[in-house]
């Protein structure tokens, strides 16, 4: 049986210490149990960053409390060689927090190898939004046995001070990927958490698509607003939280300019790649139907996501809302992999049916366009 750390009732400034004693008093093909009450993973890249020794861990139970976390170490590392972090065990609404917790520690010249399931690239402009032209990103592999990425920070530098969990510069980020890069984040971040987002001017098209998916468990501040520089910030509310959807308690709308009514309704006209209706999939079995319209907006994300991952598969659910859910989909392309499937069954006003699969992981996609959705 495999030594037990225990790290629940330690001081903070004391676990990396404790965790890098019983790590170090391992030997190579060994391992250790831990247990904690937060996530371990950055003290875990750490050691290999700092000991030059490979680990590799695994979650026994992903989304559970307290974390148990299974640690092997390995060989010795070469002095080119990075420590590795495989985040494809955890949920997605750790990942980002835990590798930007990583990113943040790294030195000058240190980094590590993120192994995922699918491609990491929203992570990518995170970091870019975050800490600048300081990272450096390089592919090692891309398939279906996992996506290897090298991530370098090549020079100092830090996070912005202020109250965000999170940010992102859209002017770096090319068109078709803001906004399933900005879903994909919100999705993550916790209740009471801000993002923010830096924009030539205010993003009102993705702000409609907000109104439509999420109601009213979001506000919208125009915190800055100059010349081709507009700042908003979007916070989650907590559960139940009032606002009125496009009025005046949902922050100030400042407007910021750089952009007409018909400007976005062209933009809007351009984001067409996920309304072409497919021919049906008959590799997806449907199990069941979940109609979400008579749940709060706030809700109604959770129900969907927890559904998605109970499905096998192969199988698949039908979504009954009351308005198109495109900016769902926007967030399953960028968090589910090259599994996801959707395909529309009714597209009417004040309901909408469409099937929310899960292929058999052979990594080919159901569907053939990608969305594009400009501001």
């Amino acid at each position: 049986m495999s030594p037990e750390i225990d790290l629940r009732d330690v001081p903070d400034d004391d676990r990396r210490a404790r965790l890098f004693e019983a790590v170090a008093d391992t030997d190579p093909g060994d391992g250790i149990e831990v247990v904690a009450d937060e996530d371990p993973d950055g003290h875990l890249v750490r050691y290999q960053i700092e000991r030059d020794r490979a680990l590799g861990w695994e979650h026994a139970r992903p989304d559970g409390v307290p974390r148990e976390v299974y640690v092997t170490v390995g060989d010795s590392l070469d002095e080119a060689e990075f420590g590795t972090i495989d985040v494809r065990d955890l949920k997605p609404q750790r990942r980002h927090a835990a590798l930007l917790d990583v990113f943040d520690e790294l030195d000058a010249g240190d980094g590590f190898v993120l192994v995922n399931d699918h491609d990491p690239k929203p992570l990518y402009h995170e970091l870019r939004s975050m800490y600048g032209d300081v990272v450096d990103w390089e592919y090692e592999s891309r398939g279906s046995d996992g996506w290897r990425v090298r991530v370098t920070k090549t020079d100092a530098s830090e996070a912005g001070a202020e109250d965000v969990v999170t940010r992102y510069d859209v002017r770096e980020i090319p068109e078709p990927e803001r906004h399933p890069t900005i879903h994909h984040r919100y999705g993550m971040i916790p209740e009471g958490g801000t993002m923010e987002l830096v924009a030539p001017h205010e993003p009102r098209p993705l702000r409609r698509e907000f109104d439509q998916q999420y109601g009213d468990s979001f506000s919208w501040e125009v915190v800055e607003s100059k010349p081709n520089h507009c700042r908003v910030w979007i916070t989650k509310r907590a559960s139940g939280g009032a606002a009125e959807v496009g009025g005046s308690e949902l922050g100030d709308s400042r407007d910021c300019g750089g952009t007409t009514d018909e400007e976005e309704n062209s933009g809007a006209a351009q984001s067409g790649g996920v309304d072409a209706a497919p021919a049906p999939d008959e590799t997806i079995e449907t199990v069941e139907e979940l109609d979400v319209r008579d749940l709060p907006p706030a809700q109604r994300h959770k129900q969907i996501f927890d559904a998605y991952d109970d499905l096998a598969g192969g199988t698949g659910f039908v979504l009954v809302n009351d308005h198109d859910p495109k900016p769902l989909y926007h967030q399953f392309e960028a968090e589910a992999g090259p599994s996801f499937r959707w395909e529309y069954r009714q597209r009417d006003l004040g309901e909408f049916r469409v099937l929310i699969g899960k292929a058999e992981t052979d990594g080919t996609r159901g569907h053939e366009e990608e969305p594009e959705s400009p501001f």
